[in-house]
């Protein structure tokens, strides 16, 4: 819910430690929908985009070299922190031939902002840049500094035009898809291992899944979801429910552990980009279940940003979105609800 913590961006997580929902894969047996057993699975851990990635599969060999290419590729087109990047080239304004990677993630971003009135902006970095990580720089930013930079941010202001170029209203805009593109690595990876006939796999990486098939005990991907805990990061995880998960991806964010207090009041380390403020969000954290990772990460970044209410309504118009949220209530305590049809994906 980032290829760097220097990343930023409208309520995505800021640490792997410091995720509301952070997700553990549990290879437990279960009879209910029990299938054919498969023995010969495969497992490549390692570290992408400075986060680690736990992925299994069923095949007759490891494809490690390969994921790893497919990776970097990946890498090269979306790391901004990365000089010859697709993506640094576009925010510096250099000629730039822009590749399938990045404008997949860039139709999902506008798709995305559309549909959530602006609460979801890939332009936001330069804000998120002045307030500083973990905002540090508070103190310092001033009304007329935010309002200087919300000249040039709003996801309306690029596009890419009929001929693949990237055409900005200001050539001060710049894009961060650090809220997309981590969910996103997840498909490409789901794609690769289909390209070799996979049928049975789970991708997490830096906690975003994508699954299709079962596990080697012939069941449905475990995806144990973490209680909120205001206490110390590396405390011991309690779970809040356990999910099953067949050919469908997860993506989460949360703010709950990443906040700053000012005047007895509680912020969200989320920046609004309709505002560029801090949020005043009453939702905790959001687990999104859709049909692919992609659109599962970017509509989670979107509904911590928009808040309770406004996120329940436009999820109603969604088609094969699946939302699990924790709120925050005026006492203080904790609350949940979920759509519908969420319900299907709790284990037994």
């Amino acid at each position: 819910m980032r290829f760097n913590n220097r990343f930023g961006f409208i309520g995505k997580k800021i640490n792997i430690f410091m995720l509301l929902f952070s997700l553990s894969i549990l290879f437990s047996c279960n009879t209910d929908g029990k299938k054919k057993v498969y023995t010969n699975y495969f497992q490549e851990n390692g570290e992408i985009f400075t986060t680690s990635y736990n992925i299994k599969y069923a095949y007759s060999r490891s494809l490690k070299n390969e994921i790893t290419d497919e990776l970097n590729r990946f890498d090269l087109s979306l790391n901004p922190f990365k000089k010859n990047s697709i993506i640094s080239k576009v925010n510096k304004n250099e000629p730039v031939e822009l590749d399938s990677f990045f404008i997949t993630v860039f139709n999902k971003s506008v798709e995305v902002s559309e549909n959530s009135n602006g609460y979801f902006d890939i332009t936001t970095s330069p804000l998120i840049n002045a307030w500083g990580f973990g905002f540090q720089n508070m103190d310092s930013v001033t009304p007329e500094l935010i309002d200087s930079l919300r000249q040039f941010v709003g996801y309306e202001k690029i596009a890419i035009n009929d001929g693949g170029e990237i055409i900005k209203n200001d050539s001060r805009v710049q894009i961060n898809t650090s809220a997309i593109a981590k969910g996103y690595s997840c498909d490409v990876v789901a794609n690769l291992l289909e390209s070799y006939g996979i049928e049975n796999y789970m991708i997490e990486i830096g906690g975003e899944v994508s699954a299709k098939g079962v596990n080697e005990k012939g069941v449905c991907w475990r995806i144990g979801v973490d209680k909120p805990n205001d206490e110390a990061i590396f405390i011991e995880h309690e779970l809040q429910t356990i999910l099953s998960l067949c050919d469908k991806s997860l993506a989460t964010s949360g703010n709950y552990r990443n906040f700053y207090v000012k005047d007895g009041k509680k912020y969200a380390h989320t920046i609004n980009p309709k505002t560029g403020y801090p949020s005043e969000t009453d939702i905790l954290g959001a687990t999104v279940i859709a049909d692919n990772c992609i659109t599962a990460d970017a509509y989670a970044t979107a509904f911590v940003a928009m808040g309770l209410d406004k996120s329940i309504k436009t999820a109603e118009g969604l088609v094969d979105v699946e939302y699990y949220f924790i709120y925050a209530n005026e006492d203080g305590t904790f609350g949940t609800i979920y759509s519908s049809g969420f319900e299907q994906f709790f284990a037994n």
